[in-house]
């Protein structure tokens, strides 16, 4: 007899917490490793229409790697819609105001663009230094992927 198929139900999932620092790591492949963990596709019981992802906590993401010229040459830019509207702000501004956005950007557009995809960006907590405030919750710390 052939085995059934059996899908995570949104009850029965148990997250973990995992941390993750962002020091010397590529953004590209450390953005991947986080949206794959917060899909939850390292799980054998991934299952696609359930969010069955774990919690992600990001730290020193200041000290982010940027492989090439893309510190001189990335940018940012939105549009609002009226004429002259066109904003470019280059990534080395960002890393400097905000470093978080840069991890948080780079793993938003990894992810579906979906009601899912919005619920699974949720779980993933950036910081731009070392100290974080889910220290209660036990993370696990990932090992580095250079």
């Amino acid at each position: 007899m052939p085995r059934q198929t059996t899908f995570a139900k949104p009850g029965e999932i148990n997250r973990q917490w995992h941390l993750i620092d962002a020091d010397d790591q590529v953004l590209g492949r450390l953005a991947t490793q986080i949206a794959t963990i917060l899909m939850g596709k390292h799980r054998p019981s991934w299952t696609p229409h359930v969010d069955c992802g774990d919690f992600v906590v990001v730290i020193n993401a200041e000290k982010v790697a940027l492989t090439g010229r893309k510190r001189l040459q990335k940018t940012y830019t939105r549009y609002s819609g009226y004429p002259g509207g066109l904003r470019t702000i280059p990534i080395s501004r960002v890393l400097e105001t905000h470093p978080e956005r840069v991890i948080e950007q780079a793993v938003k557009r990894m992810l579906p663009k979906t009601r899912l995809g919005r619920q699974m960006y949720k779980k993933l907590k950036v910081y731009a230094g070392t100290e974080h405030p889910h220290g209660d919750a036990k993370p696990l710390e990932m090992a580095s992927a250079k």
